[in-house]
């Protein structure tokens, strides 16, 4: 009897809100159900490009930025796990950086993510357990950052696929000795998506699940 096994993308948005992102919740729902896949989180561009304000108050835009993800988990099912997470960047930099593990609450009772640069935003998600990773680090014109205020980083992005970024973020991992790693497909369009995330031996249903497993290194990336 074959074991079952599980499969998750750890890197979505939604053109509910990333505005760079051309397919909504029920195109994510589908892409990733036909592909029998049995969850995704989803990490929304939390970046000024999302939220074009002078004046970000988290208790007054967080609703909005949590409308793509909510609009999954609803149209998901109980058989579908759907978590929130989130990609930061900075005002002025084009670096991006993934939180995982994160509510709603976090979000509106952490300040405003994209003024705390990388050592203030390393410690709040130390303090709280999460885990911060940089996203896609050889991507063109990115620049990679001081590995002591990360926990891990994405070694696979299916926006890479293909190409020399996903194979140098493997050797600066190693290089680094990074102990969390991972994949993701970093999914804007359905028609143009290479698909990435995780397979584990045991469902993930909570963010409590998603944290001990890569904090645990029990889980294969997806890499294609």
């Amino acid at each position: 009897m074959n074991k079952k096994e599980y499969k998750y993308e750890l890197h979505c948005h939604t053109a509910d809100v990333s505005l760079c992102a051309k397919s909504k919740a029920e195109d994510v729902v589908a892409f990733y159900k036909e592909r029998g896949y049995d969850g995704v989180v989803i990490t929304d561009h939390y970046s000024p490009q999302t939220f074009l304000l002078n004046s970000f108050s988290p208790h007054k835009h967080i609703d909005k930025y949590v409308k793509g993800y909510k609009r999954v988990k609803e149209l998901a099912g109980e058989d579908f796990t759907v978590l929130l997470g989130c990609e930061v960047r900075f005002f002025c930099t084009i670096d991006d950086f993934l939180i995982y593990g994160i509510d709603e609450n976090f979000l509106k009772n952490s300040g405003n993510l994209m003024m705390k640069y990388l050592r203030g935003l390393f410690r709040l998600c130390d303090k709280n357990g999460l885990i911060l990773l940089e996203a896609h680090p050889f991507r063109e014109l990115r620049f990679r950052h001081n590995p002591v205020l990360l926990h891990g980083c994405e070694v696979f992005n299916g926006k890479d696929a293909g190409r020399p970024a996903n194979e140098k973020a493997k050797e600066w991992a190693k290089k680094n000795k990074f102990h969390i790693l991972t994949s993701g497909g970093d999914f804007h369009d359905k028609d143009d998506t290479t698909p990435g995330g995780i397979i584990t031996d045991e469902p993930i249903k909570t963010n409590a699940d998603l944290l001990r497993i890569l904090k645990s290194g029990k889980y294969r990336l997806i890499e294609k």
